[in-house]
């Protein structure tokens, strides 16, 4: 998913304005918000639950939360659509009459994709729910392999791309997703009875309401920089700010990967009422992605204008110093990544909740300052985010520490053993080709 995107990204870099990217991003991070939202509110509870279920249960949760899912996406789509004018001139600048007729476009149009998607995530929820990864790669391989075609045969073509046509693209790709999606799920479905149980329905969002607000509240915190950014100094800022935040997204490919896989295995832990093995999940799983991630980090902090130079072309050079302070963030996200997943997996996420809502009203105060009130544009957006990124640390730590007794520095402890891991790995393959 991320090679596709990041790469699209590149490409686009080199294709559109920088107001037109500008605008692209404000888009696709207030639609991120929208989507990720309803996957907090759905994802976690179903897997959990379905994980654990017996054969009655086990079709009541499915049909409860597509229930769910369809009321959630609905009300949604409709408030989005109503308000799409009103949201595009708040995130733009004055002066942007033209762009702000586009954005309140997109959003209008991206509701549709919003019920397209509903087979495409109940599917592979249900997937993920029974261990199985394989459909959930094709459908990704899929919804996010046909709009980077079209980019990359735009990039060699001579027509103007339209912003309008890459959502549009994006709609072809989901509906192919959520077709493969159902391919490979149908046969986890095991229904029982077609009839939808309301306790389950109220449980389902009991549980997930928390995980709905803070996977809003995580977006919120990763995204407002570049809606405030887009708000007090512009589109080109943003386009250039966000140059810099597609590298450090690359972090999250390893961090959210191991959080799908540890989910399911902690809340199995849970039920088992096995907390030394949770503390023990949580300092390995950090430390795994800290493995992966520090050499990375590492590059981009010294030759950070070359990354930029590969990733958005010479247009977004200036880019560079901030990067020198956003690869940071990929220090703190592990670590909030998976405090996040065992919280909701041992079915505690109104703390989870608790916490990245702290975040977000924090991260919101520090980016006005620096930002409006400092006037350091696309450095105070950085600056702010990176110091609400350690304050969150700090607070997340103090909770593990007493829930579970987790120790963060334990997870630089096992990144010497991942690294033998993968050197054993390496050599036995070398061998085996020998």
């Amino acid at each position: 998913m991320f090679v596709f995107g990041f790469l699209g990204f590149a490409l686009l870099a080199r294709i559109l304005t920088k107001q037109e990217m500008g605008i692209w991003v404000l888009f696709m991070t207030t639609a991120a918000m929208v989507e990720v939202s309803i996957v907090g509110l759905l994802q976690n509870a179903m897997v959990k639950y379905l994980s654990i279920a017996n054969k009655k249960d086990y079709g009541r949760i499915i049909l409860a939360t597509l229930t769910l899912y369809v009321i959630v996406a609905t009300l949604l789509a409709a408030i989005l659509f109503f308000s799409a004018p009103l949201l595009a001139e708040y995130l733009t600048t004055e002066g942007d009459a033209a762009f702000q007729t586009q954005l309140a476009y997109l959003f209008k149009l991206f509701c549709l994709l919003l019920f397209i998607l509903i087979p495409f995530y109940l599917f592979n929820f249900i997937q993920q729910a029974n261990l199985s990864f394989e459909g959930i790669f094709w459908s990704n391989f899929s919804r996010k392999g046909i709009f980077f075609s079209y980019v990359l045969i735009s990039y060699f073509g001579t027509w103007q791309l339209k912003l309008e046509n890459l959502l549009l693209v994006q709609i072809l790709g989901a509906t192919l997703g959520s077709f493969i999606a159902w391919n490979f799920g149908k046969k986890f479905l095991k229904i029982q009875e077609y009839k939808i149980d309301w306790a389950w329905v109220k449980e389902l969002f009991r549980f997930g309401k928390f995980t709905f607000g803070t996977n809003l509240s995580t977006m919120l915190y990763k995204g407002i920089d570049k809606l405030m950014l887009g708000s007090f100094a512009g589109t080109v800022p943003t386009a250039l700010y966000d140059a810099a935040i597609k590298v450090t997204n690359l972090v999250d490919v390893p961090a959210m990967t191991v959080a799908s896989v540890v989910f399911p295995q902690s809340s199995i832990q849970s039920d088992k009422n096995d907390p030394a093995r949770i503390k023990a999940l949580y300092e390995q799983s950090v430390g795994a992605i800290l493995a992966i991630i520090l050499p990375f980090i590492l590059v981009v902090f010294m030759i950070p204008e070359f990354t930029i130079w590969v990733v958005a072309g010479n247009d977004y050079l200036d880019a560079a110093p901030v990067l020198r302070l956003t690869v940071l963030y990929g220090l703190f996200l592990p670590f909030a990544i998976q405090f996040g997943t065992i919280l909701d997996s041992i079915g505690r996420p109104k703390i989870n909740f608790v916490f990245t809502l702290i975040g977000v009203i924090t991260n919101v105060t520090l980016n006005y300052i620096f930002i409006k009130v400092l006037n350091m544009g696309i450095y105070g957006a950085a600056y702010g985010t990176l110091l609400t990124y350690g304050i969150s640390f700090a607070l997340y730590q103090i909770v593990l520490r007493r829930m579970f007794k987790v120790n963060a520095l334990m997870a630089f402890t096992h990144i010497p053993g991942f690294y033998r891991q993968g050197w054993d790995i390496l050599n036995g393959f070398l061998k085996k080709k020998k």
